[in-house]
């Protein structure tokens, strides 16, 4: 990260004396087009996958560090996998400490990414020695970057701001402050904004990005907020920072979602799992349902898509169309993840049956017309 943006992200002095990520890292990146983008640090050791999740939900670009004298590990694959289930669209592979390893090794190594990446959306991804100690292939590193942002399609806008909240704090003299990574819409100067859950009202009084004072952002932009009249614990990190009464608040989902391969049991209808949505962990219980109307199915099976309501022990803020993680209880691993198809659900045990064949619908139909007809339905 120093070698590529200048900045250290690992602020904290046990990241430094373990040499490992534990925390959110954020710097700006300049591009050699003169585009500049922002770039999350995120952990890469396997117990903090959670953090992991939390930085990269709404990236578009994931760059997916594998040391040249190590290969793939256990938590590159679930990294991976994390990003699959979040739909991240494109993929940069940096094999790091290329310094250290002559030819042949870093061959096998940019073999064993290739494997990896074989049965994935990113079989075409660009694999790039690079050492952040001599310098070796950054700058190529920095234009495959910027040849992964131009094929990205133009996100649009849309009227309603969000913003997962990432960390809260308090500043002498100045009050709240919340940092974020924008996820729709654009704010532009003061006025006020909602927190979920709790739906409190909160005033913008000043906004940075990247530590510089600015009158407006949008999309995709990494963000500080000083918020005036509220107390640091009203706005914890998990939250959102929202359009007022634009986004839903509920403790039920209704969701699709995609069980992984790999995953070494079932999951059980009623099972307890941990969502993973935004920035925040929620346990949640798993309500299945069938696509078909009938009866609940006993469990959905490995490599298997299921239909389910998400009873959450907690309210959370949520959109149609959120990606979302799930993961298990205890012992923690990542069991699957998919999309909100309503963020605010009548109870299950009180909806027809056909109404989850129309959540089906929503789901599997690739016509859109048909898909919207489903949510309308759905809404009636």
């Amino acid at each position: 990260m120093r070698a590529l943006t200048g900045v250290d992200c690992d602020r904290l002095d046990e990241e430094k004396e373990r040499g490992i990520t534990i925390v959110l890292g954020f710097a700006p990146l300049t591009l050699p087009n003169g585009t500049r983008v922002g770039v999350v640090d995120v952990p890469g050791h396997e117990r903090f996958v959670r953090t992991m999740v939390a930085g990269s939900g709404g990236v578009d670009v994931a760059l997916l560090v594998v040391a040249a004298d190590e290969g793939v590990m256990p938590q590159t694959r679930e990294h991976l996998h994390v990003l699959r289930l979040l739909q991240v669209p494109e993929l940069v592979v940096a094999l790091t400490r290329a310094d250290l390893v002559d030819d042949e090794l870093l061959e096998l190594a940019e073999l064993d990414v290739a494997d990896l990446l074989e049965p994935t959306q990113w079989a075409d991804a660009p694999v790039l020695p690079v050492s952040g100690i001599t310098g070796q292939g950054i700058d190529a590193l920095r234009q495959a970057l910027q040849e992964a942002v131009g094929r990205l399609p133009d996100p649009g806008q849309t009227p309603v701001f969000r913003m997962p909240i990432d960390r809260s704090f308090s500043i002498r003299g100045f009050g709240t402050v919340v940092t974020g990574t924008t996820r729709d819409g654009a704010l532009d100067g003061g006025g006020t904004l909602e927190v979920l859950p709790g739906r409190h009202k909160v005033r913008i009084r000043g906004i940075q990005v990247h530590g510089q004072d600015a009158a407006k952002v949008g999309r995709g932009e990494r963000v500080a907020l000083n918020l005036q009249g509220v107390d640091s614990k009203l706005v914890p990190p998990g939250a959102w920072l929202a359009t007022p009464g634009a986004v839903a608040c509920s403790d039920r989902l209704d969701v699709s979602f995609d069980l992984l391969a790999d995953t070494p049991r079932p999951l059980a209808n009623n099972a307890r799992v941990r969502l993973l949505l935004g920035t925040a962990e929620v346990l949640a219980v798993v309500r299945l349902m069938d696509p078909a109307g009938g009866p609940a199915p006993e469990c959905v099976l490995p490599g298997q898509r299921g239909l389910a309501q998400l009873a959450l022990v907690e309210e959370i803020g949520a959109v149609s169309g959120d990606r979302f993680v799930l993961r298990s209880e205890s012992p923690v691993f990542t069991l699957g993840g998919g999309a909100i198809l309503d963020p605010e659900p009548p109870l299950l045990r009180r909806r027809e049956r056909v109404d989850a064949a129309r959540l089906h619908a929503v789901l599997a139909d690739p016509d859109a017309s048909v898909a919207a007809a489903a949510r309308i339905a759905l809404a009636a």
